[in-house]
C-alpha cells in the first residue's frame, strides 16, 4: 500500500460532498444543535449498504442537512485535502453541487467560499492543489441549471468547468445542451457522468450533445464497440472509479469490472474515488483494489496515473512537473542493476 501511495496522482472524479464522513456528520451536527436520526456514526455507517443509485443518494443528500455554514464547506474540504495528500495525490478536480444547496437555503457564496477556504489551508499545509466543478443535477430542471450558471458568473465563481451527475435513468444528458454551449462559450471545460447507470448511448450522448472533455464513469461503453473505438480515437478520457461501481452494484463485483477490456481497447482510463465516505476508499484504496484484483503491473499503475495528468485541465507546465514524477516513482520500483 506504501508504493501504490507514493504514486503521484491527480483526481478527476471526486464529489466533495461525497467525502463528508460519518463522524465529521456527527460532529457538525451536534456544532449545530442538529438531532440527527441515528446515535452515532457507527450506526450511520452501517447504513451504507447500497442497492442502487437511487438509495444511495437518498442518505447522501440527507447528510447534506449538516452542511449549512461556510465554516461547514471549509472544514470538509480541509478534511478532503489531508487525507488526499495522504492517498499521493498532488492535484484534484474537485465537482460540487450548488442545487443540493441552493434548494436548502444555503448560500452559494458561503459554499464556493468555505470550499476555497478550506483547499487553500490544505493547499498551505499539504501542497494539494484543488480545482473546483459546478455538477448541475440532472434530474432537476434544466431552466434551474442555466440559473446557477448566472448565479456562479455573477459572482465571479472560481471555477474551471461545469459537470452533469445525478440520477442517470430517465434524465437524458441532451436537455442540458444549451447550458454547456452557454458554459463553452464562457471557457469553461465539460464533463458528465454517463454510461454509469445507462448503457453506452448515454455515454455517445454526452460526447455528441454536450461535447465534453471528459465522461464521468463511462464503464458501460464495453457493451459498444462503436463507443469504444469513439473514445480511443478522439482520446476522450473516462474518469473510472471502481469501488464505487462496487458497491453501487453497477457490476456485479471487482472481478467483473470492464476496467480490463477498456485498457486493452486503448480507451484513456483514469482511476478514482467518487464518493469515498461512502464507498469504502479513497483513490489510493481504488489503486490498490485494481492492482491486486487483476495483478497490474507497476508499468500499468503509472500509466493510469498519467492519464489522469493529461486529462486534467492543469496548465502544461505543471503536467510536465506531475508526469516527471511519476517517471520518478516508477524508476525507484526498478533500480538498475549492481555492477
Amino acid at each position: 500500500m506504501s508504493r501504490i501511495r507514493e504514486l503521484p496522482k491527480v483526481e478527476l472524479h471526486v464529489h466533495i460532498e461525497g467525502t463528508l464522513e460519518p463522524d465529521l456528520v456527527v460532529e457538525l451536527a451536534h456544532d449545530q444543535g442538529i438531532e440527527l436520526p441515528y446515535p452515532d456514526a457507527e450506526v450511520l455507517r452501517e447504513r451504507y449498504v447500497f442497492a442502487d443509485l437511487s438509495s444511495f443518494l437518498d442518505i447522501y443528500y440527507a447528510n447534506l442537512d449538516v452542511l449549512r455554514r461556510r465554516h461547514d464547506f471549509a472544514r470538509l474540504a480541509y478534511e478532503y485535502g489531508a487525507r488526499a495528500h495522504l492517498a499521493g495525490v498532488v492535484h484534484a478536480e474537485v465537482f460540487f453541487d450548488p442545487q443540493a444547496h441552493r434548494s436548502r437555503g444555503v448560500p452559494l457564496h458561503d459554499v464556493v467560499g468555505g470550499l476555497v477556504d478550506g483547499f487553500d489551508d490544505a493547499r498551505a499545509e499539504f501542497g494539494v492543489t484543488t480545482d473546483l466543478i459546478a455538477c448541475f443535477l440532472r434530474d432537476r430542471p434544466v431552466a434551474e441549471a442555466s440559473a446557477v450558471l448566472d448565479e456562479l458568473v455573477d459572482m465571479s465563481a472560481p471555477i474551471v468547468g461545469v459537470g452533469l451527475d445525478s440520477a442517470e435513468i430517465g434524465n437524458p444528458a441532451a436537455p442540458f445542451a444549451e447550458v454547456f454551449a452557454r458554459a463553452a462559450a464562457l471557457g469553461l471545460r465539460r464533463v458528465a457522468h454517463a454510461g454509469e447507470e445507462s448503457g453506452p448511448e448515454s455515454v455517445r450522448e454526452a460526447i455528441e450533445e454536450l461535447a465534453v472533455h471528459r465522461v464521468d464513469h463511462g464503464i458501460r461503453s464495453v457493451d459498444d464497440p462503436g463507443v469504444m473505438a469513439q473514445l480511443a480515437a478522439h482520446r476522450i478520457p473516462l474518469t473510472v472509479c471502481p469501488l464505487s461501481n462496487v458497491r453501487l452494484r453497477t457490476v456485479a463485483d471487482l472481478a467483473s469490472h470492464p476496467l480490463p477490456h477498456l485498457i486493452e481497447a486503448g480507451v484513456v482510463v483514469t482511476i478514482n474515488s467518487d464518493d469515498p465516505a461512502y464507498f469504502g476508499g479513497h483513490v489510493d484504496d481504488n489503486f490498490l483494489a485494481v492492482a491486486e484484483q487483476f495483478a497490474l503491473t507497476d508499468d500499468t499503475l503509472a500509466q493510469l496515473a498519467r492519464n489522469s495528468v493529461t486529462a486534467s485541465f492543469l496548465p502544461q507546465e505543471r503536467r510536465d512537473t506531475v508526469l516527471a514524477q511519476i517517471d520518478e516513482w516508477l524508476a525507484a520500483g526498478h533500480p538498475p542493476p549492481v555492477e
